[in-house]
């Protein structure tokens, strides 16, 4: 992280560097001194923590405000998010500076919009991708393991998905045909996570940073961003979309409803048995959770899991590009199964 400054002068004089207050306490140092012996400067404002239309907004007058000509978002996807749509309404380059590997957001061009109740508003598409993403994996393994675990997945699903997207005849995020080397991307991503993730959260676990970690981590915030952009996303991330409308689910991260919507993804393509055994006892050894309740969901009723359908299964969405078509009462259907699952 103490390139920041020698890479921000590359592309701007003024940096507005957006980062929420507990991310800026672990970093301003680090931060202040990477700028003393750049061209640049910064202005740092707070993010207030969520990704929505008010907030782009309030840090776009910032931007405004401060004549900055890049914006830097760090911390989580969130920040990173807000600052590509702000680069966006001000037409400025953006560097993405991930504290934690909790998703694959760092590299896309993409940001997630949420509404004030945490549900997806938009994806907001952008034309331009990061100018740098700046990984610290000391920074990385320092932070509470859980995020770590939650980027493993949000990347477990990018070769499930992409393979959907490619047996389905589907299209990526840019309604453009998947292209071979996001597929090749997305399943040397998958590989990576099988060999090296529990290793990889055990080092974490002790603020070690091993071989594992570095393969891992790039896989969540490289390999996976690209693969899923290049290669397209299907079910998994659609269920995601409808578990941010389940009451409970709001403290989960987004690579935990993610799990749940791989989980319900093999459902709903006709894994074999075996195949879903395999995929959630994996989950289960690094600390995914594998069923509603891991999401602080209990009990949900049958008419807010066909509410979760109903989302997940927008004809505009990722839903599209499964091979099979899929029901509100299907994926409804699925997460039950999932949540009645017995390993023995």
């Amino acid at each position: 992280m103490d390139r920041l400054g020698k890479l921000a002068e590359r592309h701007g004089q003024t940096a507005l560097v957006i980062a929420d207050d507990t991310v800026w306490e672990l970093t301003a140092e680090t931060v202040e001194r990477s700028f003393e012996s750049a061209a640049g400067t910064f202005e740092r404002v707070r993010f207030s923590g969520d990704c929505t239309v008010e907030e782009i907004d309030r840090l776009t007058r910032a931007a405004v405000e401060t004549d900055a000509d890049l914006a830097v978002g760090i911390g989580g996807g969130k920040s990173l998010d807000t600052a590509k749509s702000v680069a966006a309404r001000r037409e400025l380059p953006v560097g993405s500076v991930p504290t934690i590997a909790a998703t694959d957001s760092p590299t896309s061009s993409i940001s997630i919009v949420y509404g004030e109740d945490g549900s997806v508003v938009e994806a907001e598409k952008h034309r331009r991708h990061p100018e740098f993403v700046l990984v610290d994996t000391a920074v990385i393994a320092q932070a509470p393991t859980r995020w770590f675990v939650s980027g493993i997945g949000d990347a477990l699903a990018t070769c499930y998905e992409a393979t959907a997207t490619w047996e389905s005849g589907g299209t990526t995020v840019f309604e453009d045909r998947p292209a071979y080397a996001g597929r090749a991307l997305a399943q040397t991503c998958y590989r990576l996570l099988r060999d090296r993730g529990k290793g990889a959260v055990r080092a974490v676990e002790s603020d070690s940073v091993t071989e594992n970690v570095e393969a891992v981590t790039e896989a969540i915030v490289l390999l996976s961003g690209l693969g899923f952009e290049n290669g397209g996303l299907a079910a998994a991330h659609a269920i995601h979309d409808g578990l941010t409308t389940l009451p409970g689910a709001e403290s989960a991260t987004h690579g935990e409803k993610v799990t749940i919507g791989l989980l319900a993804q093999l459902i709903l393509e006709g894994a074999t048995d075996e195949e879903f055994a395999d995929i959630r006892a994996f989950a289960v050894s690094v600390g995914l959770p594998t069923d509603l309740s891991g999401l602080g969901v209990t009990d949900p009723s049958d008419a807010e899991l066909e509410a979760v359908g109903r989302v997940a299964t927008d004809p505009s969405g990722p839903i599209r590009n499964e091979p099979v078509d899929v029901s509100r009462e299907q994926v409804a259907d699925a997460l039950q199964v999932i949540d009645t699952f017995d390993p023995s």
